[in-house]
């Protein structure tokens, strides 16, 4: 039996048109506020994965458009990739001035409300399954506060441990290892070469 294909697109830049490819898979993540590159990676978007933490999410949930974008629209699930006890315990707080300007280390609740009104599924990812994240990237205890896994990393982690390798083909594209400098980007692409190295996932070229 042939198997399906489960596609993760980054928002990093695209070769070329994969606009068929993604939208003839079987499941499709994206990420965050979904760049859909003209076109070029198609429009099926099964889940996004959300950081409920970042600053992106913050300036997105100001802006009354905030659901116009077409993968917004199109998924039916939003997973949240970072648990509330996890930003409390780990992530970086906002300093006095910008608490004064509305910023937040944490906009769990918001996003709930937002995208629960507009009908979408949500779910958050549990706390051990970031700290068992934290294990595979080598970020020690000790470095928890200064480093995170991205997004990316952990939605690649979570379609490994959800799609059996007998029944699903994982293809990645648009990731270009690179970004905010609280992320390990070296070591989570060489997580990637090794899950590629061993046929777990592959590039779409």
């Amino acid at each position: 039996m042939a198997r399906k294909t489960a596609i993760i697109v980054g928002n990093g830049k695209l070769e070329r048109d994969i606009a068929g490819i993604v939208d003839e898979a079987q499941f499709v993540m994206r990420f965050n506020e979904p760049v859909l590159s003209g076109g070029m990676s198609g429009e099926r978007t099964d889940m996004i994965m959300l950081a409920a933490s970042s600053k992106t999410l913050y300036r997105r949930l100001l802006d009354p458009d905030f659901m116009d974008n077409a993968a917004f629209k199109a998924t039916q699930v939003f997973m949240l990739a970072y648990h509330p006890d996890i930003i409390r315990k780990y992530h970086p707080r906002p300093n006095i001035f910008q608490r004064l300007q509305g910023r937040r280390g944490d906009w769990t609740m918001q996003a709930i409300e937002l995208l629960g009104r507009a009908g979408k599924e949500i779910r958050i990812m549990p706390p051990q399954t970031y700290m068992d994240s934290c294990g595979e990237l080598g970020i020690s205890e000790h470095r928890m506060h200064k480093v995170f896994p991205s997004t990316g990393f952990l939605g690649i982690r979570y379609a490994l441990a959800r799609f059996p390798a007998s029944e699903w083909d994982i293809k990645l594209c648009g990731f270009g290892w690179e970004g905010w400098k609280r992320h390990d980007w070296q070591s989570e692409r060489s997580w990637v070469e090794n899950k590629i190295a061993n046929d777990r996932v592959s590039l779409i070229a």
